[in-house]
């Protein structure tokens, strides 16, 4: 049985961890199968994760982060190439122009959006026909196994809220036309994908992300961890430096959190393109020992279980990689109440949920800090949860 997986990026985010699990899983129940891998922009540290029995397909790979400023150079030299070569770019620029004037248009200008079929369109393609082909996560990795992959059968993941992602049937070309299978990693994103594609409702199923609990307790107590000498109340957030993770408004809360003489101190781990924009809005506020960018962690587990509070204020979310594995190391979350987060929450039971306001993300925090039986409280009660839904699986092998 000869399977493709194909993904965006693979650096240390959500999707592409899940992906690791869920690869360790299939190949260790079926060491028979055949997996091979391929990376849309040949970019990503959490290669070298990938189980023993799945080949890499890119001839030219960086395990270089696409956030560093190496990382950030090697993938605009890639996008350059990708444009003029055989023509593509010049072929795409009406797509690209007409898509650029509707985001003008919304006031909200997405570049990723409209490069990713510049970069499919000219990646490496192969002979093979494959049994299954599966495009891990949308736009890139959607478009190229949908146009360029010969294969049997092909399913494509959805990790996020369609209707707010910023995505358009204009920018997808019917993509999801040519897929046997459409999973969405939750209930909500599940609707919001099929109120976005009507015709397609009959090819959607709920497909959980994968963890491995044993893993992620396990890393959690190996080295690493917070450095520095603070004894108040740590507040952690892992998530990229995108507007989705709306660090500009936790900054706000911090800002007020201070002014409550709580000592406390938020810390994020994650890297992207807002993180001068952050930097800027933290020293402006005053907050440069109070709100802490420590960038992106290979084992982001110690930081998770010495915390105090994991926070998850977002503007939306398909379902959180990061709050799952919080809560397997037993954590008392706060999380913003929106798609994505009140499926993983049972708001006063095993978490807070809470508008996503400076002021509202306050007073929430400043009642977990002062109410020590609360907090002991809710860990306890998601420690007792049924986090794990590796029951999906049989979605990936009726298509084998």
């Amino acid at each position: 049985m000869r399977i493709l997986f194909c993904i965006n990026t693979f650096g240390l985010a959500g999707a592409e961890k899940a992906l690791i699990s869920l690869l360790k899983k299939i190949s260790k129940d079926d060491e028979a199968l055949e997996i091979d891998v391929f990376v849309l922009t040949s970019q990503g540290e959490l290669s070298k994760e990938l189980p023993g029995n799945t080949r890499l397909l890119n001839k030219e790979y960086s395990c270089e982060s696409v956030f560093t400023n190496r990382g950030r150079k090697l993938l605009t030299k890639k996008v350059l190439r990708s444009f003029f070569a055989g023509g593509n770019g010049f072929r795409l620029l009406p797509y690209m122009i007409s898509n650029f004037a509707d985001m003008i248009k919304a006031k909200r200008i997405l570049s990723d959006k409209l490069v990713w079929r510049l970069l499919s369109d000219s990646a490496e393609r192969f002979d093979e026909e494959y049994d299954l082909a599966v495009a891990y996560i949308e736009g890139g990795a959607t478009y190229y196994v949908a146009d360029h992959v010969k294969a049997k059968c092909k399913a494509a993941f959805v990790h996020i809220d369609y209707l707010r992602s910023g995505y358009t049937r204009k920018l997808d070309l019917d993509a999801y036309e040519k897929f046997d299978r459409i999973f969405t990693v939750g209930d909500e994103s599940y609707e919001k994908f099929r109120e976005f594609y009507p015709e397609h409702k009959d090819k959607c199923r709920i497909f959980h992300n994968i963890t491995d609990p044993e893993e992620v307790r396990e890393k959690s107590f190996m080295e690493g961890g917070f450095d520095d000498d603070f004894r108040g109340e740590r507040l952690l957030t892992v998530g990229r430096l995108n507007p989705q993770k709306a660090f500009d408004v936790a900054i706000d809360a911090m800002a007020l959190i201070k002014k409550e003489n709580l000592n406390v101190r938020w810390y994020v781990l994650g890297e992207g393109e807002e993180r001068k924009k952050l930097e800027k809005k933290i020293s402006e506020l005053g907050l440069k020992d109070d709100f802490i960018l420590l960038g992106t962690k290979e084992n982001p587990y110690p930081y998770m279980r010495q915390c105090s509070i994991y926070v998850h204020a977002t503007r939306f979310e398909g379902k959180s990689i990061a709050i799952q594995e919080a809560q397997l190391l037993g954590k008392c979350v706060l999380a913003s109440d929106c798609s994505g987060n009140r499926e993983q929450i049972e708001n006063e039971k095993d978490g807070l949920l809470c508008d996503l306001e400076p002021e509202a993300i306050k007073n929430a925090v400043v009642r977990l800090c002062g109410d020590k039986a609360l907090v002991e409280k809710l860990s306890e009660n998601v420690s007792k949860k049924n986090i794990i839904c590796n029951e999906d699986l049989k979605y990936i092998y009726e298509l084998f």
